[in-house]
C-alpha cells in the first residue's frame, strides 16, 4: 500500500512538469520516463537517503512558470566574468553579459543542436535515481560549455542560477567538455529571490580530456524554505586535473551528489567542501571517487560548522579497482558542533581491491576547545570574537584551497553577513 501511494505521489508530481524540449537522445528520455514510471520518491529505508528526508520536496505542487520575474537584482560572484544567468532553469539573456572568449563555446542548451547534445546522458546515472531521471525527462534549459583543445581560458566563466516564486520546480541540465590540453575555471552560483517552498534540481555532466585542467567553484546560497539537489558526474582522461570546491552557505535542504570516474592514468582529483549551518538547515554531501586506472592521486577535504538544530551528512566513498595500482587517495571530514542540538552523520569509506596503494580516511566531530577560547579571551578578545576566530580558522583549511580571489571575497562577505564573522 505504501509503495503504491508513493508512486502515485511521484506520478502526480511529474505530471505537473513540462516535458523537455531539448534535443537529447530519445533513448535517454525514454529510459528516464521508464525509470520514473516504476519508481517512488526515496525514503530513509534507501541507504543512500538514510539521513535525508525528501518529504518536503515530494509535497510541493509544482507550478508552471510562463514568464520571467521582470526585475531581478544583480547576482554576481566574479564581477568581470563572462556570465550566464538562468531563472528557474530558463536562460535570461537580458541578465547575461560578457565578451566572447576565443576557443570557448558557451550557450544555453536550447541553442544547441542534436549533434552537440549527443553525449548528454552518458554520464548521469538514470537507473535507480529518481532525481536524475526527472531532470533528464523534464529539463528546461542549462549551460553548454566546450573548451577547445590547447585553450587556456584567462577569463573566468560564471553560471548564475536563481530560484524564484512559490512551489517552483526547476530542472536545470549542464554539459561541460574540456578538450585536450585546455584549462579553465568555472564558477556556479545558486541563489534564490522571493522563492518559497521551491525545488532546484540540477544535473551537470563534465568531461575532462587528456591533460586538461578544470576547476569548479560552487557556491550555494538560497533562502530558507527552499530545496536543492545538485548532481555532478565527472569523467577524467589520462594526465588530467579536476578540482571542485563546494561551499554551502544557506538553504533548508541541500543535497550534493558528486561522482568522479578517474578513467585515465596520472590523474589528479581534488574535492573540497565547506558547509555552515544554523537554525533547521540540513546539508548532505555524498561523494564517490572511482579509481579505475593506476598512478593517480585524489584528495578530499570537507569541513562543517553546525549550529542550533541544524544537521549535516557526509558520505564519501573511494573505490580503488583491481588494476588501479600506485594510487594515493586521502579523505577527511571534520565537523564542529556549536550547540547541543546540532548533529552530524559522517561516513567516509574506502573500498580497495588493489594491493600497492596509499589510502587513508578519517572523520572527527567535536565542539570548540574551551581552553583555547579562554586563552584568546585572556588576550583581550570577547567570547563571541574568540569563538568566531576559532571557527573561521577551522573552515580556513578549506577556504585556502580556493585560488579564486573573487570566490574567496564573496564567501567571506556572506559569512560576515550571515554569521557575523570577521576576516
Amino acid at each position: 500500500m505504501s509503495t503504491t501511494l508513493s508512486i502515485n505521489k511521484l506520478a502526480k508530481f511529474t505530471t505537473a512538469l513540462t516535458p523537455t524540449s531539448l534535443t537529447f537522445s530519445q533513448d535517454v528520455i525514454k529510459d528516464a520516463l521508464a525509470q520514473l514510471s516504476s519508481s517512488e520518491f526515496p525514503t530513509t529505508r534507501n541507504e543512500q537517503w538514510k539521513y535525508t528526508r525528501v518529504g518536503k520536496i515530494a509535497a510541493i505542487e509544482p507550478q508552471v512558470k510562463t514568464e520571467y520575474t521582470r526585475k531581478l537584482p544583480k547576482y554576481s560572484i566574479a564581477e568581470n566574468a563572462v556570465t550566464f544567468v538562468f531563472e528557474n532553469g530558463i536562460f535570461r539573456s537580458d541578465l547575461s553579459y560578457g565578451e566572447v572568449i576565443n576557443g570557448v563555446t558557451i550557450k544555453p542548451l536550447t541553442a544547441c543542436t542534436a549533434a552537440e547534445l549527443v553525449s548528454v546522458g552518458k554520464l548521469a546515472k538514470i537507473e535507480g535515481d529518481v532525481f536524475n531521471s526527472m531532470n533528464s525527462a523534464y529539463a528546461s534549459d542549462g549551460i553548454y560549455i566546450h573548451i577547445a583543445s590547447n585553450t587556456i581560458v584567462q577569463k573566468k566563466i560564471q553560471i548564475i542560477q536563481i530560484l524564484t516564486g512559490n512551489q517552483t520546480v526547476a530542472n536545470t541540465r549542464n554539459y561541460l567538455f574540456c578538450d585536450k590540453f585546455s584549462k579553465a575555471e568555472i564558477i556556479f552560483g545558486a541563489f534564490s529571490h522571493d522563492a518559497t517552498n521551491s525545488f532546484n534540481n540540477v544535473v551537470t555532466e563534465i568531461l575532462v580530456e587528456e591533460n586538461a585542467d578544470l576547476t569548479i567553484d560552487k557556491i550555494q546560497y538560497e533562502e530558507a524554505g527552499n530545496y536543492t539537489i545538485a548532481t555532478e558526474n565527472v569523467q577524467q582522461a589520462k594526465d588530467s586535473t579536476f578540482t571542485i570546491n563546494t561551499l554551502t552557505l544557506n538553504g533548508t535542504i541541500v543535497r550534493n551528489n558528486l561522482t568522479i570516474n578517474v578513467a585515465g592514468t596520472n590523474c589528479t582529483t581534488n574535492l573540497n567542501g565547506a558547509y555552515l549551518l544554523k537554525e533547521n538547515q540540513h546539508v548532505d554531501n555524498h561523494t564517490v571517487v572511482d579509481h579505475l586506472t593506476p598512478h593517480c592521486n585524489s584528495n578530499e577535504l570537507y569541513k562543517g560548522v553546525i549550529d542550533d538544530k541544524a544537521t549535516a551528512v557526509f558520505n564519501g566513498k573511494v573505490f580503488v579497482r583491481k588494476d588501479a595500482q600506485k594510487i594515493n587517495a586521502f579523505q577527511s571530514n571534520g565537523n564542529v558542533l556549536l550547540s547541543d542540538n546540532a548533529s552530524v552523520n559522517s561516513k567516509p569509506e574506502l573500498e580497495i581491491y588493489a594491493d600497492d596503494v596509499k589510502c587513508s580516511h578519517g572523520s572527527t566531530t567535536g565542539q570548540l576547545d574551551e581552553e583555547a577560547v579562554f586563552y584568546l579571551r585572556a588576550r583581550g578578545l570577547s567570547e563571541k570574537s574568540a569563538r568566531h576566530l576559532m571557527v573561521s580558522a577551522f573552515i580556513g583549511d578549506v577556504l585556502e584551497k580556493i585560488e579564486s580571489e573573487d570566490v574567496l571575497a564573496f564567501t567571506q562577505k556572506i559569512l560576515q553577513e550571515r554569521f557575523g564573522w570577521e576576516f
